[in-house]
């Protein structure tokens, strides 16, 4: 994961993994590239965002599954 890009700080989203910088939840993310939104729209929408920090959110969702597991139903 890139360093630096996703911050968690308690006192901003309720602690929630943001893009660092920002009030932009990274579940904002996946759940907008999880609905069919290409980068392009997305970054048409958060214009103070850039392609790194996108990448970031992946990763830092590639990190999480990586480390508690997926469960199957």
């Amino acid at each position: 994961m890139e360093q630096g890009r996703i911050s968690i700080d308690p006192d901003i989203m309720g602690g929630r993994a943001c893009i660092a910088g920002t009030r932009v939840p990274v579940h904002i993310i996946l759940g907008h590239l999880g609905a069919g939104a290409t980068t392009a729209e997305l970054l048409a929408g958060y214009p103070f965002l850039n392609e790194a920090d996108i990448r970031a959110a992946i990763a830092y969702a590639a990190e999480l599954v990586e480390q508690e597991g997926v469960v199957a139903a």
